[in-house]
């Protein structure tokens, strides 16, 4: 019990383990990388779907596009921690909330998955693990892509919705205390 009690209140950012280390940045392109001077204060490993909608493209055409990601996000031990949804936002189960906006991105090293990104976020709520948090890395992506152009998006499927599942982890940064 009082070892729950333990990783509870550290996930909440109460207790830290007396032996804590700082959580190392992962090794990113330049242009995704966070800024100098924050910290990780987080790791999540995020599983769910990316949703897409058909609907008509800049030119007119119908196109696949991205509406909303879909996700559970887990601790190192797999535990869910919170979730992942549109805005986009993370929520934590410690009632922490951000919403942010890409600033920047930079392909996956896997052709077949979502980009990597930098976000900056624009909103906070709540008290816990993400208060303090200003910048978000998602890397590590694995799938999540929109299907091919024109498949199974046409006028009459106008509006349909998609899920492509989806893994990536994703780091949240915040400056020291």
């Amino acid at each position: 019990m009082i070892t729950r009690w333990l990783q509870a209140a550290a996930l909440l950012g109460l207790v830290t383990p007396a032996s804590a280390q700082s959580i190392a940045r992962p090794d990113v392109p330049d242009k995704i990388k966070a800024p100098a001077g924050e910290e990780v204060v987080l790791v999540a490993h995020a599983t769910g779907s990316q949703i897409y909608v058909c609907q008509a493209g800049t030119d007119g055409k119908p196109a696949w596009t991205l509406k909303a990601p879909e996700a559970e996000l887990h601790d190192q031990k797999g535990a869910i921690i919170g979730r992942h949804y549109v805005g986009p936002t993370w929520k934590l189960n410690d009632g922490s909330e951000v919403t942010g906006k890409a600033a920047a991105r930079a392909d996956s090293p896997d052709a077949n998955s979502i980009p990597w990104l930098l976000v900056t976020v624009t909103g906070h709520s709540g008290d816990g693990a993400l208060s303090r948090v200003t910048t978000i890395q998602r890397i590590n992506t694995k799938d999540g892509m929109p299907p091919p152009a024109g498949a199974d998006c046409n006028p009459a499927k106008q509006n349909a919705e998609l899920k492509s599942a989806y893994t990536a982890d994703y780091y949240f940064y915040a400056p020291p205390k």
